[in-house]
C-alpha cells in the first residue's frame, strides 16, 4: 500500500467514525478509538500499527500536554486552590493508594486470578485516577453548569488530574526499569525533571516574551505559527535529550507561553495540529485492542467497568462530603468524574510500552475504559434524576442560589434584567449606568461574575433559562428583559419561559445575523438586533426607550457615543471560555478591561488621579472607574486621592495594561 493510499484510508475511516459518533452526540475521541479497532490488525487488517505511525501519533500527546501547559495559570490555581489542592489532590491520592492496596491484596489472597506486579499495579492505579476532561467540560458547558457548586469541584479535580499526569509520565518509565536500578532511575528522573523545570521557568519567562514580541512584530501568521511549532517541539526534544519524556518539554513550553500576552493566539494556532495528531494517537490506541480477547473475557471487561465506575463514584462522593459539600453536590461530583479519561489512555499505553501490563489485561482495561466513556454522557444526562432520588436535601442548594439572586434584586423595580454579561451585556450595562437606570445581570461565566462584581457591577450567577432564576431577579417588577448571549437554543428557552410567565414584558434579543429573525419574533421577542458594537448601541437605545427615557435623549446619546468613536463601549472583561481566534491581532491591539486593586505598599497611595494621567496617556490606558474599599463606585475625577485597596478598572491593550499594572503596584 502506498503512502497516499494509507493516508486516504486513515482520513476516510476517521471522517466516518467521527460523523457516526457525532450523530449520537458522543465525543469524537471515541470515534477515533473505534476506527482504530475496525481498521486495525485484529479486525479488518486494512493497516498495520507501524512504528512510523506510532512515532507520529506520539506528537498528539505532545500537543495535548502543550495545551494543558497553556491553561496552567497561577492566578487560576489560587482562585480554585480549595478544590484543586483539596478535593483534586485527595481524589488522585486516595484513588492511587486504595486501588493499589486492593489490587495487591487481591494478588496476595487470590494469586491464580490476579498476578500483576506491584509496578504494574501502581501504573494501573494512575490510569484509574484519570477522568475525561474533554467529555465532562463539554457536557457541563452545554448544561450551563461550569460555575455551579458541583461544576467548580469537578473543574478543580480535572485540573489537578491534568497536573498529576506530569509526574506520572516520569514515574511509569522508571517503574519499567530493573528492580536493582529502579530507585536510582526514579531519583535521577525526578532530579532531571526538577532541574529542567527550574532552569526553563526561571530563565525562559523573559526570553520567551521578548522572542514572541520580536516574531509578532513582523505581523506574519505563517511565521508566528512556525515559531510556535519550533518552541513546542524544540523544548520537547531538549527534555528527551535529558532522558525525560517529550510531553514534559511540551508542558513546560505551554507554561512559558501562558505567561505572555500571546497565549490565546498561540492556542488558536496550535489547535489544528493538536486535534489532528491527537486523533491519530487515539486511532493507534484502538489498533492495539484485540477484540477477540475482549469477547473471550467479557466477564472481566464488565467487572472492571462496574468496579471502576462504582469505586470512583463512592470515593469522590466521600471526599467531597469530607470537605464540606452537601450530599447532592457530592453525588453529582462523583457521577461526573466516574468515567475514564483521555490521559488514562496515554498512561495505559505507556505502561504497555514499558512491559508493566500483560496484553490480555491491557485489552480488558482498554475496553472497559472505552465503555465507561460511552456511558459518561448518559450518566451525566440522568444525573439530576439520580441525585433527586438519592439525595433528599438537594432542593436546598437551588433555594440558596435563588436567595442570592433575590438579595441582589431586592429593592429594584422598573429595572432591566440582562441575560448574559459578555461583551454586549457589559456595553449595555454601562449605558444604563450612565442614565441611572437600575438593572441586574445573570451570567454563568465565573470570570465575568468575579471580575465584574469586584468592579461593583450588579452581576450574579444564575441560569437565565430557568424560571426560578428570572423570578428571583425580580421578573414581576422588571420593565424589560435583554438577552445578550449568542446561543439560539438557550435564547428560545428563555423566550419560552418569559412568554409563559410574563407575556406583557418587552424582550430584546441580540443575534449574530438575521437568519433566525422570524423564529425569534415568533417565539416572542419584541425586538431583534444585530451583532458587535453597532448592535449593542441599537440594543441600548431600545432598552432606554422602553424604560421611559425620551426618544430625543436616546438618539442624542447614541449620536454622542458615535462621535466619541464608541469609547465608552471599548474593552470588556475576558471570560474563561471565550474563543478569541479571529478577534485578537498578534500584537494584542484589541482593547480589554482589567481590574486592579492597589496594595498598601503601592507608591501611588496618596497621589491624585491627575498625577497618574501622564503615565496613563503615555501607555494609552484609560481609567474607566474607581471603587473604594467600602464598595462605593465613583466616576474618576482628577482631584481624587488614591487610597489603599482602591479598585481601578482600566481599559487598554493587553501589553500596555501589563506595564501600567506593574508600575501601579510597585
Amino acid at each position: 500500500m502506498t503512502s497516499l493510499e494509507l493516508t486516504l484510508i486513515y482520513l476516510l475511516a476517521a471522517v466516518l467514525g467521527v460523523v457516526i459518533f457525532r450523530a449520537f452526540r458522543l465525543p469524537p475521541m471515541l470515534g477515533y478509538l473505534m476506527v482504530g479497532v475496525v481498521i486495525g490488525p485484529n479486525m479488518l487488517a486494512m493497516v498495520e500499527n507501524s512504528t512510523r505511525i506510532q512515532h507520529l501519533a506520539e506528537f498528539g500527546v505532545v500537543f495535548l500536554m502543550f495545551v494543558i501547559g497553556l491553561e496552567f495559570s497561577l492566578p487560576k490555581l489560587r482562585t480554585m486552590r480549595r478544590h484543586v489542592f483539596g478535593l483534586g489532590a485527595m481524589q488522585v491520592g486516595l484513588t492511587m493508594v486504595l486501588s493499589t492496596l486492593v489490587l495487591l491484596g487481591l494478588r496476595w489472597f487470590w494469586p491464580e486470578l490476579w498476578h500483576l506486579s506491584w509496578q504494574g499495579t501502581l501504573a494501573l492505579s494512575g490510569v484509574l485516577a484519570m477522568s475525561s476532561t474533554a467529555i465532562v467540560v463539554k457536557l457541563m458547558a452545554e448544561r450551563l453548569e461550569l460555575d455551579s457548586e458541583h461544576g467548580r469541584r469537578v473543574m478543580g479535580v480535572l485540573l489537578f488530574q491534568d497536573l498529576a499526569v506530569v509526574p506520572l509520565l516520569i514515574l511509569i518509565p522508571a517503574l519499567g526499569a530493573n528492580d536493582d536500578d529502579m530507585a536510582l532511575e526514579l531519583l535521577l528522573a525526578l532530579l532531571k525533571a526538577a532541574a529542567a523545570v527550574t532552569i526553563l521557568l526561571t530563565m525562559g519567562r523573559q526570553l520567551m516574551q521578548r522572542w514572541l514580541f520580536f516574531v509578532a512584530s513582523y505581523r506574519s501568521n505563517e511565521l508566528f505559527m512556525l515559531n510556535v511549532l519550533l518552541i513546542t517541539l524544540g523544548l520537547a526534544w531538549l527534555t528527551q535529550l535529558a532522558g525525560l519524556s517529550l510531553a514534559l518539554g511540551a508542558f513546560i513550553a505551554g507554561m512559558l507561553i501562558a505567561e505572555t500576552p500571546y497565549k490565546y493566539q498561540v492556542e488558536a494556532d496550535i489547535r489544528p495540529f493538536h486535534d489532528l495528531l491527537l486523533g491519530l494517537f487515539f486511532i493507534t490506541i484502538g489498533m492495539l485492542l484485540d477484540w477477540h480477547e475482549v469477547v473471550d473475557h467479557w466477564g472481566w471487561v464488565l467487572g472492571l467497568l462496574l468496579a471502576a465506575l462504582l469505586f470512583k463514584l463512592v470515593l469522590v462522593w466521600l471526599c467531597a462530603r469530607i470537605l464540606g459539600a452537601t450530599e447532592g453536590v457530592a453525588l453529582r461530583t462523583g457521577l461526573y468524574l466516574a468515567q475514564a479519561g483521555e490521559f488514562g489512555f496515554v498512561l495505559l499505553n505507556l505502561a504497555l510500552h514499558n512491559k508493566l501490563l500483560p496484553s490480555p489485561l491491557f485489552n480488558a482495561v482498554l475496553a472497559s475504559m472505552v465503555l465507561s466513556m460511552i456511558a459518561a454522557p448518559f450518566i451525566i444526562m440522568y444525573s439530576d434524576a439520580l441525585v433527586l432520588r438519592l439525595a433528599r436535601n438537594e432542593w436546598m442548594t437551588e433555594a440558596l442560589q435563588m436567595t442570592n439572586i433575590a438579595r441582589q434584586s431586592m429593592g429594584r423595580s422598573r429595572h432591566i434584567i440582562i441575560c448574559g454579561y459578555g461583551r454586549v451585556g457589559q456595553s449595555l450595562a454601562r449605558l444604563l449606568d450612565a442614565e441611572s437606570i437600575p438593572h441586574i445581570a445573570l451570567d454563568l461565566d465565573p470570570e465575568h461574575v468575579r471580575q465584574a462584581s469586584a468592579a461593583g457591577a450588579p452581576v450574579v450567577y444564575g441560569d437565565a433559562s430557568r424560571m426560578p432564576a428570572l423570578t428571583a431577579a425580580g421578573l414581576s417588577r422588571a420593565s424589560a428583559v435583554v438577552i445578550t448571549f449568542n446561543s439560539l437554543p438557550m435564547t428560545l428557552q428563555v423566550l419560552h419561559q418569559l412568554r409563559t410567565q410574563a407575556p406583557q414584558l418587552p424582550v430584546i434579543v441580540r443575534t449574530e445575523d438575521d437568519r433566525h429573525l422570524e423564529t425569534l419574533r415568533a417565539a416572542g421577542a419584541s425586538e431583534v438586533v444585530p451583532e458587535a458594537l453597532e448592535g449593542s448601541m441599537i440594543l441600548a437605545s431600545h432598552a432606554l426607550a422602553l424604560t421611559g427615557v425620551p426618544l430625543r435623549r436616546v438618539l442624542r446619546l447614541v449620536q454622542m457615543q458615535r462621535a466619541q468613536r464608541y469609547r465608552l463601549l471599548r474593552g470588556y472583561f475576558r471570560g474563561a471560555d471565550e474563543a478569541l481566534h479571529g478577534e485578537e491581532e498578534l500584537d494584542g491591539s484589541q482593547e480589554k478591561l482589567s481590574v486592579l486593586q492597589l496594595p498598601e505598599s503601592s507608591a501611588t497611595i496618596g497621589m491624585t488621579i491627575s498625577d497618574l494621567m501622564p503615565m496613563l496617556e503615555r501607555y494609552q490606558v484609560a481609567l474607566v472607574s474607581l471603587r473604594r474599599a467600602n464598595g462605593v463606585s465613583l466616576a474618576p475625577r482628577l482631584e481624587m486621592l488614591l487610597q489603599p485597596e482602591d479598585t481601578l478598572v482600566l481599559s487598554g491593550r493587553q501589553l500596555d495594561l501589563a506595564e501600567v499594572e506593574e508600575l501601579l503596584t510597585r
